[in-house]
């Protein structure tokens, strides 16, 4: 009669021994987004235009920990699958619901509005799900994906980067540029229009980035 084999003895907080350097870098990239939205939702209460801009800093600060998490995975060569989940789970709150979350408290809170800001947040989920499956095809036995499909959700700065002018200048609130159209039932500010054009370049299967 066979004896079985013991079963393996559990480590506690095993997960956190397997963290690698890059790994923490990546987990400051998320801390920054829910920061970004903590702000954003201070912002709403105090309507303190300080935090507003504090919000929107802390996504440049979110891309770099993002740029450095994979530069330091690859010259540590410590690329690992754990690695590339938390990765995407970062982005997905530093790049798709903090600035969701801070156009709302800028003012992009009619009904139409809301329909196109998670729009963008699932365009966002979906470009995220998709890169990591196809990243290993798409590195051709490289370490190194060479090109995106569709935009990468870090461009996300860019809109974040629109609203802080916009926020500098006094044009948020009832002051949103463009003012806000009433099309059926509902509101919509058509600044809202570059988070849909953004989530919509994200999934495009056609267009092609060059990743450096």
């Amino acid at each position: 009669m066979t004896t079985p084999s013991p079963a393996p003895v559990r480590k506690h907080f095993s997960m956190i021994r397997e963290f690698h350097l890059a790994d923490v870098f990546t987990l400051g990239n998320a801390a920054c987004g829910v920061g970004g939205v903590f702000l954003a939702m201070a912002f709403m209460a105090s309507q303190s235009l300080t935090q507003f801009l504090w919000a929107a800093a802390l996504a440049p600060a979110a891309f770099i920990f993002d740029v450095f998490d994979g530069r330091i995975a690859r010259w540590r060569q410590t690329q690992s699958a754990l690695g590339r989940e938390l990765d995407s789970l970062a982005d997905i709150i530093s790049f798709g619901v903090a600035p969701a979350a801070l156009g709302f408290a800028a003012g992009l809170n009619g009904g139409w509005d809301c329909v196109l800001l998670v729009y963008f947040v699932c365009c966002g989920v979906s470009r995220l799900a998709r890169y990591n499956v196809t990243a290993e095809s798409l590195s051709e036995g490289a370490n190194k994906v060479k090109y995106f499909e569709g935009t990468p959700i870090p461009t996300s700065v860019v809109l974040v980067g629109v609203l802080a002018y916009a926020a500098s200048q006094g044009h948020i609130g009832s002051a949103l540029w463009g003012g806000a159209w009433v099309i059926g039932p509902w509101q919509l500010h058509p600044l809202t229009l570059m988070f849909a054009l953004s989530g919509t370049l994200m999934i495009s299967k056609t267009l092609r980035i060059p990743k450096f």
